[in-house]
């Protein structure tokens, strides 16, 4: 069989307010650790230590992302891998159903008004984010993603009028 098959890596730039989060949390945490203890003794301590467990586990996880998409022919799958060790799929779509394929800011997709979307780009300006209008779930959705120019290169093979590179 001839099927092509690429992947690309691309990393998630993070969020400041995720980094307020786990700041704060942990501050919260030894507040309630040192302070408590003149009142509550032992059991704020235990308090403190697990508000800070439940940040590490909760909000850690959100400061390294990075996005795998990789493309069997015309099916592009999308991952999420957390921390440089945990994989979780985000979305499996084939491209030939999508509408258009175009940049983000591109003139072509004034006339498109999805009803979700979803952002597995990479969140820097200097990256070129392309959208893929496509029906997800019964919606129309928009999935934001920024692909290298083999890949571009690869969607165009499938997509033909429909995808443009502005």
């Amino acid at each position: 069989m001839n099927d092509a098959l690429y992947e690309q890596l691309v990393s998630r730039r993070t969020k400041p307010l995720y980094y307020i989060l786990l700041g704060g949390a942990f501050l919260l945490a030894v507040l309630i650790a040192v302070l408590g203890t003149m009142f509550f003794g032992v059991f704020s301590f235990i308090a403190g230590a697990l508000i800070a467990l439940i940040a590490y586990y909760f909000i850690s996880p959100q400061l390294s992302v990075e996005y795998e998409y990789t493309i069997l022919n015309h099916d592009l799958q999308i991952d999420a891998i957390y921390n440089k060790s945990r994989r979780k799929p985000k979305m499996t779509l084939d491209i030939q159903t999508a509408e258009i394929i175009a940049p983000k800011d591109s003139h072509r997709m004034d006339s498109y008004r999805p009803e979700k979307t979803y952002d597995f780009s990479s969140g820097r300006s200097s990256e070129k984010t392309y959208a893929i209008m496509i029906s997800y779930k019964q919606q129309n959705a928009c999935v934001l993603i920024d692909p290298d120019t083999k890949m571009v290169d690869h969607m165009v093979q499938w997509m033909g009028s429909k995808m443009f590179t502005d």
